[in-house]
C-alpha cells in the first residue's frame, strides 16, 4: 500500500480508533538525544550556533572520539553532527564485549561461509560446464534471494553492490536494485512496542489512530500513518527493526575480518584496500541506523530550501523521536511514477521535471547535501506543483572542495579538456593519487564525444554511465561511497522523469540551470570557471556566451511556469525573486571590475573584439540585446557612481603595485 492509496481513508490500529488513556505519572516523552527544546515541531533552524558545535565537541570527547574528525565534518558540511559511531576499534569493542560473543561470531561465520560458499560453488560450476552466461538470471535473483535470507546487514551490502560498477557486474545489479523497496516487514506487535519504549508513553496517548499496516518497509526499518492525538495533524512514524544494532555491528566485524584477507586482490584491481570499502559502508550503515541524525538531515534539507516555494520537506516532530523512532510531517502527496494521477491533478509534467531536475542539481553543486535514495517510494508530487522529498537517512555528503571540483568537470567537459577530467578524477578520489591517467584520457574522450556527438535531444545520463561503468571495469577506479550515492541517486532520479514523459532529455533542463548558476552565482570560484568556459584556448567565446545566457532565460522561464510560484505578494515570492528574473547585474558589475583590474581579462577581451582585424560590435549587440531586459541600468548606475571611489582607489593601489614590481 502507497502513500497516495491510503490517503483518503482513515487508519487505526486493526481499524479501530484508539481510546484516550489516562498518562501515567511516571511517564513522560523521551526527547531525543539532538532536541534542544520542547517545540513539538521543527520551526528553528537555528542550529548552526557557536553554543551547539561547542556541545557537539563535547559529545564527541565524552564518547571517546578525537574532535579532529568531527571539526572536518563540520567544516566540510556545515552543521554539527554529534558523533560518528563507526570506527573499526569501536565495531570490534561493541562485539567482543557482548556475552557469549565468540560463540555468536563462531555460529554466525559458519552460516555466513556455509551459505555464501554454496552459492560460490554454484557459480564455479557453472563456469566449469560453460553455462554461466545462460544462467546468469537465475543466480541473479538467487544472490538476491540469499541476501534476504542473511538479514539486514547483507540487504543493505545488496543494495550498495547496486550502485557498484567496479565491484559487480551491471546484470547483477539490476536484479539487486530489487533490495531497495521489496523487504518483508516485521510484526505490528513489535513494532508498537518499541514506539512506546522509546517514546515512553502508550501509543494511545500520542496518537489517536494509527495504521495497521506498514506503509512501507526496508532493511532497518519499516513506517506507519498515524494522526496525533494532541492536534490531529496525520504523522508518519518510522520504527526501527528490533535488536538489529548488535546484528549489524557482529556482521560488520565479520565483513572487516573478511576484508583483510582481501586487500591484496582488491588493491590490484580496484587500487584501494577492501578494508576501506567496508568502513565506508560501515560509516554509512550506522548513520542510518540513529534517527536521531535522519532527523537532523531534514532539518538541513529544511534549512536549504526554506525559500524554495518549489520544493517540500517534512517537518519533524522533535519530542516524538529518539534513535528508534521517527516521527515526521505526513506527506499527502502523488506518487511520481503514475503520469496519469499527476496529470489529473493538474500539474505541468514538464513543470515538474524541470522543478525535480533543478532540485538535484542544488543539492549536488550548491549545497553538498544530497539525498541519496531518491526511489519512486520516496518522492511525490504535491498538488501544487511542488516536489517533495521523504526518508532522509542516506544521504550523500560533498565538501566545499567536491562541489568545485565537479563544476570543474562540467566546465572541462564543455571545453573538451578531457586531461583535466581525467586529473578531476583523481581529485575526486576515484584513481589513486599518483595513478598515471594518461591511458584514461582517450576513453574519457570516446565516452563525451560519443554522448555528445549524437546532440543533446539524445543525451541521456544512463548511456554515459553504461559507458563509464565498462570503463571502470577495464581501469583502476574505485567510486568513493559518496559518489555511488550521488549516480544511483541521478540514474534514479532520470528513470522517474523517463516514466512520466518518455522522450525526457535530462541534460535539456541540467544544462539550463548550470548555465543560470554560471551566470548569476557571485562565488568567487563560480565566476572562475565561468571565465573558464568564455575563453578558450585564449580566444573568447561569443557564441558560448550567447548560449549561455539563452539556457539561463529558458531555465527561468519553465521554473517560473510551475503552479508553485504564482503565489501573488506572499513571502515566498519575495524570496524567490531569481526564479522569476535573470538578475545579471552583479555578474555585469563583476565583469567591469574584472576589466578594469585584470590586465590578462582586458587584453583578451579587447583582442575578442577586434579579432580578425576588424571590431566585432555586432556580436557585442547581440549579446546586449538578450540582456537587456535582465539588466536593472538606473541599479547599476547607482552602485557604479556609489562605488566610483573605491574603484579609483583600487586602480591606484593596482597601478602603483604594478610600477613597483616593474622595478
Amino acid at each position: 500500500m502507497n502513500r497516495s492509496q491510503i490517503s483518503s481513508s482513515p487508519v487505526s490500529i486493526h481499524g479501530v480508533p484508539l481510546p484516550p488513556r489516562n498518562k501515567k505519572k511516571h511517564s513522560a516523552v523521551r526527547v531525543s538525544n539532538f532536541a534542544a527544546s520542547s517545540t513539538e515541531v521543527v520551526a528553528d533552524n537555528g542550529r548552526r550556533s557557536l553554543t551547539a558545535s561547542v556541545d557537539s565537541k563535547s559529545r564527541a570527547l565524552t564518547s571517546g572520539m578525537s574532535s579532529s574528525a568531527l571539526e572536518q565534518l563540520d567544516i566540510e558540511r556545515g552543521v554539527c553532527i554529534p558523533f560518528r559511531k563507526y570506527s573499526p576499534e569501536t565495531v570490534r569493542n561493541k562485539v567482543l564485549e557482548s556475552r557469549g560473543a565468540v560463540a555468536s561470531l563462531i555460529l554466525r561465520g559458519v552460516e555466513i561461509v556455509w551459505k555464501l560458499g554454496l552459492y560460490w560453488s554454484s557459480l564455479m560450476y557453472d563456469c566449469l560446464v560453460g553455462r554461466d552466461k545462460e544462467v546468469v538470471p537465475f543466480r541473479a535473483r538467487q544472490l538476491r534471494n540469499l541476501l534476504c535470507d542473511l538479514g539486514p546487514s547483507f540487504i543493505k551490502a545488496g543494495q550498495v553492490l547496486a550502485n557498484r560498477p567496479d565491484i559487480i557486474r551491471e546484470d547483477y545489479m539490476n536484479e539487486l536494485c530489487i533490495l531497495q523497496d521489496d523487504v518483508p516487514p516485521f510484526p505490528n506487535q513489535v513494532a508498537f512496542k518499541i514506539i512506546e519504549e522509546e517514546l515512553g508513553q502508550p501509543l494511545e496517548a500520542l496518537f489517536s489512530k494509527i495504521s495497521s499496516r506498514t506503509i512501507a518497509a526496508a532493511s532497518l526499518g519499516q513506517v506507519y500513518r498515524a494522526t496525533l492525538r494532541s492536534s490531529g495533524e496525520d504523522v508518519a512514524i518510522k520504527v526501527q527493526r528490533p535488536q538489529i544494532e548488535p546484528i549489524i555491528y557482529r556482521d560488520l566485524f565479520l565483513f572487516r575480518t573478511l576484508a583483510s584477507f582481501l586487500n591484496g586482490i582488491s588493491i590490484q584491481k580496484l587500487g584501494c584496500n577492501a578494508e576501506l570499502i567496508v568502513d565506508e559502508f560501515g560509516e554509512k550503515l550506522l548513520e542510518e541506523l540513529d534517527y536521531t541524525l535522519e532527523a537532523r538531515n531534514i532539518e538541513d534539507f529544511l534549512e536549504n530550501f526554506k525559500g524554495d516555494p518549489t520544493v517540500k520537506i517534512p517537518l519533524v516532530y522533535k519530542n516524538l523521536s529518539g534513535s528508534r523512532v521517527l516521527v515526521m510531517e505526513w506527506i499527502d502527496g502523488i506518487r511520481c511514477t503514475d503520469p496519469q494521477a499527476i496529470k489529473n491533478a493538474g500539474i505541468d509534467v514538464n513543470g515538474f521535471l524541470t522543478v525535480g531536475v533543478s532540485a538535484a542539481l542544488r543539492q549536488l553543486l550548491e549545497f553538498g547535501l544530497f539525498h541519496g535514495d531518491p526511489h519512486p517510494g520516496n518522492i511525490f508530487a504535491m498538488r501544487d506543483g511542488r516536489i517533495a522529498y521523504v526518508d532522509f537517512g542516506n544521504v550523500a555528503v560533498l565538501s566545499q572542495q567536491n562541489k568545485q571540483i565537479l563544476i570543474d568537470a562540467v566546465v572541462h567537459a564543455v571545453n573538451e579538456d578531457y586531461a583535466e577530467m581525467a586529473n578531476d578524477f583523481t581529485r575526486l578520489g576515484f584513481l589513486a593519487s599518483g595513478t598515471d591517467v594518461s591511458p584514461i584520457i582517450p576513453a574519457l574522450e570516446a565516452i563525451w564525444q560519443n554522448s555528445a556527438g549524437k546532440g543533446l535531444s539524445d543525451f541521456n545520463f544512463r548511456s554515459v554511465t553504461g559507458q563509464f561503468n565498462k570503463l571502470v571495469y577495464n581501469y583502476p577506479i574505485r567510486i568513493p561511497e559518496r559518489f555511488s550515492l550521488v549516480i544511483r541517486s541521478l540514474l534514479t532520479q532520470e528513470g522517474i522523469c523517463f516514466t512520466l514523459k518518455p522522450d525526457f532529455k535530462f541534460l535539456e533542463v541540467a544544462y539550463p540551470y548550470v548555465a543560470k548558476r554560471l551566470l548569476t552565482d557571485p562565488n568567487p570560484a563560480l565566476r572562475e570557471r565561468l571565465i573558464q568556459v568564455l575563453f578558450k584556448d585564449g580566444v573568447f567565446q561569443w557564441k558560448r556566451l550567447e548560449n549561455l545566457i539563452v539556457l539561463a532565460k529558458e531555465n527561468v522561464a519553465k521554473m517560473s511556469s510551475n503552479p508553485a510560484l504564482q503565489v501573488k505578494n506572499g513571502p515566498t515570492s519575495r524570496s524567490w525573486q531569481t526564479v522569476s528574473k535573470l538578475d545579471l547585474t552583479d555578474t555585469i558589475k563583476d565583469g567591469a571590475r574584472l576589466v578594469l583590474f585584470d590586465e590578462g581579462i582586458r587584453r583578451q577581451l579587447l583582442l575578442a573584439l577586434t579579432e580578425d582585424s576588424k571590431l566585432h560590435v555586432e556580436e557585442l549587440v547581440d549579446v546586449y540585446k538578450l540582456v537587456e531586459d535582465d539588466i536593472n541600468i538606473p541599479a547599476v548606475a547607482m552602485e557604479v557612481v556609489q562605488d566610483f571611489p573605491n574603484v579609483v582607489r583600487d586602480l591606484l593601489l593596482s597601478w602603483s603595485n604594478s610600477v613597483l614590481s616593474d622595478r
